[in-house]
């Protein structure tokens, strides 16, 4: 935006006029988010291999255990059971294992001097982050739309609306984004992005394995099982199940009575919307700090 006034010869001079802090930001923000899209877009192998791994994942627990495995309330030995089982716990797993590429972007970032290069442009703090975080949730959505489109060829299916589907696929993505916060702190707490990777993934396997993205939780030990009934992982994993109709009706939603698995919708949202509050606000502070 800008005024127009007139200079002592009575030629107009056009004047900036000050953007909102709020504005601001959100700027900032997708002007580093294009920038993080546009790298990407340069560097295709990092996209590729990223969805390998969650491709891998769905074929070896489908054709691997997925014999094996038996669903409370389901026929023994039904490997379509299994399917409409696993896909929820897979999808997640991929969005939160995106944790560890955010970290190390940033790791990257510092490493490199690029953050230094940010402080000296007149720009909102927050927005380095804010742009990193919002381009890796757009390389995850693309990365659930080729899983899903994997998924529906093994056979995973979906019973429910059309919209209540694209809500549950809207929470994973949003669960995704918090964990970035994550990752985003770790990155710029290491020195050096090997150390960023191998700190956003050493928490996430028990937090993805102790959950009941895989396995039923009534098989755990009783103390596992609460563990994994209030995990937060469990809690989205849950409700994209039963967005998604991924359910079996005759097997109660949770074996302890966790709040969490009998609204399991809620409870994706509440947890999500903590951990983007309390990681944002922990990942922006490290930055200003490590920025001076």
């Amino acid at each position: 935006m800008t005024t127009v006034s007139e200079a002592a010869g009575g030629a107009p001079v056009r004047t900036p006029r000050a953007r909102s802090g709020v504005g601001r930001s959100v700027r900032d923000s997708l002007v580093v988010a294009k920038r993080n899209l546009i790298r990407m877009l340069r560097i295709p192998e990092v996209v590729i291999f990223g969805l390998i791994q969650p491709i891998m994942f769905v074929v070896l627990f489908t054709y691997v255990f997925g014999g094996s495995i038996n669903i409370p309330g389901a026929p023994v030995g039904n490997a379509q059971a299994y399917h409409e089982f696993l896909m929820a716990g897979i999808f997640a797993q991929t969005v939160t294992f995106a944790t560890a590429g955010a970290g190390a972007g940033i790791a990257d970032d510092m490493h490199k001097g690029l953050i230094d290069r940010f402080r000296s442009l007149p720009m909102s703090r927050g927005a380095v982050l804010t742009g990193r975080t919002l381009a890796d949730l757009v390389q995850t959505a693309l990365t659930l739309v080729v899983l899903a489109v994997v998924a529906l060829l093994i056979g995973w299916r979906t019973h429910e609306s059309i919209v209540e589907v694209l809500a549950g696929f809207g929470l994973l993505l949003l669960l995704g984004y918090a964990f970035s916060w994550i990752g985003a702190l770790i990155g710029l707490s290491v020195r050096t992005p090997e150390a960023a990777t191998s700190g956003g993934l050493i928490w996430l396997f028990p937090l993805t394995f102790i959950s009941n993205a895989f396995v039923p939780v009534n098989g755990m030990p009783t103390f596992l099982q609460h563990v994994a009934e209030w995990n937060p992982f469990s809690a989205t994993v849950a409700a994209a199940r039963e967005l998604f109709g991924n359910t079996i009706t005759t097997v109660p939603k949770s074996v302890t009575g966790a709040w969490p698995m009998e609204h399991p919708v809620i409870a994706s949202v509440i947890w999500s919307l903590v951990i983007i509050a309390v990681f944002r606000t922990l990942a922006v502070r490290k930055y200003r700090s490590a920025a001076v």
